[in-house]
């Protein structure tokens, strides 16, 4: 068993840190352990040494965990935190009681190296940002550890290529085919329609998260690519590019959006009678939307593939007209399809309530 190396970020390690490595990998790995058997470029440009098939992955991060659950369930560790009462249903009966791992990636980290190798991974994957910074820390991870580490992109629009990357990775490249396919004809059929929208006729939407609703994704933000996705104008695009920010009641009012979303159902169950933002265009008008969140958000949180099924939602919210088809069927099958899971329609009037501002999905 040779331990992974990465190139040609930087130089393979001495001879003695070679022993160390290797040290660590054997102490960590098992008689059943697949071999080190081939170079893996990620999507940040390292080459990592992975397994053929590696059979017991680490997400690093949110996004990572739903990307695995979606193609692979069964190679999962467990979950970045446990499931809540209220997702749980919403998930696979095989997987749903996976354990917690914490996260090695983004903000509030949990997971540390001994957590990490009391796991005993085959295989580390990240999926979100290739930068500088997340590759070092995969770097850093992977030569701590001895435990090949891999990012992928987590950008919406590399989904189906991260989907294929992941199945490459991993042995399952016909699922991941599937998955592919799937996500580029989701993002397709609403992206034909909403391009022949005019300019005037794209709403001004304000992302409000948190309980007070003053947290929101700026100009480039992951947390609010389905935006632009669907021909929606981001209105805190006003204050420059960035990732979340903290904004004012004065800075929310002076946008006065068209529509505003939220994941929080308090903050949407209060707003209409709040004197900071029931003046709001967007409340005068009862286009406050509630997200989908079970298992995951249909918008954000986290930012990851589970936004594929928000697609069609945010179509069918923003532009009722042009999307009037009820949305039961299309979430019984992206969540038969990438959930593994088959909803009664108990748990999709659960999944819309609330979702559509008051209208009937």
């Amino acid at each position: 068993m040779r331990p992974p190396t990465c190139l040609p970020r930087r130089a393979r390690p001495g001879p003695a840190r070679r022993w160390v490595l290797a040290g660590i990998a054997l102490v960590i790995g098992s008689a059943a352990a697949p071999a080190w058997a081939r170079p893996f470029t990620d999507a940040a440009g390292r080459v990592v040494e992975v397994p053929e098939r590696p059979l017991r992955i680490l997400a690093a991060g949110p996004p990572a965990s739903v990307l695995l659950y979606t193609l692979a369930p069964d190679r999962m560790l467990g979950w970045i935190r446990s499931p809540t009462a209220e997702e749980k249903p919403f998930l696979a009966p095989g997987v749903r009681d996976l354990p917690a791992t914490g996260r090695l990636t983004g903000r509030g980290g949990t997971a540390n190296v001994e957590a990490v190798l009391a796991l005993k991974p085959d295989l580390i994957v990240d999926v979100g940002s290739t930068a500088p910074t997340y590759a070092s820390l995969a770097d850093r991870v992977q030569a701590q550890t001895g435990i090949p580490y891999v990012l992928l992109d987590g950008h919406f629009s590399r989904t189906a290529e991260s989907y294929r990357q992941l199945g490459a990775l991993i042995g399952a490249q016909a699922a991941a085919a599937d998955l592919a396919a799937s996500a580029e004809a989701i993002v397709a059929d609403v992206a034909r329609v909403v391009a022949a929208v005019p300019e005037e006729r794209r709403p001004r939407v304000y992302y409000a998260r948190g309980p007070k609703g003053l947290e929101t994704g700026l100009a480039g933000s992951i947390n609010v690519e389905l935006l632009e996705v669907v021909g929606a104008r981001n209105v805190a695009a006003a204050a420059g590019p960035g990732g979340l920010a903290t904004v004012s009641p004065e800075q929310v009012l002076a946008w006065n959006p068209d529509v505003i979303l939220t994941q929080d159902a308090g903050f949407r169950a209060g707003i209409a009678a709040d004197p900071l933002w029931s003046g709001l265009k967007a409340v005068r008008a009862g286009r406050v939307h509630q997200v989908p969140a079970l298992p995951f958000g249909w918008f954000d949180a986290p930012p990851g593939a589970n936004r594929l099924i928000g697609i069609r939602w945010l179509a069918h919210v923003l532009y009722p007209d042009l999307f009037p088809q009820a949305l039961d069927d299309a979430t019984r099958d992206f969540y038969r399809r990438f959930y593994h899971v088959e909803l009664d329609a108990r748990q999709v009037e659960t999944l819309l309530s609330g979702a559509t501002g008051g209208r009937t999905p």
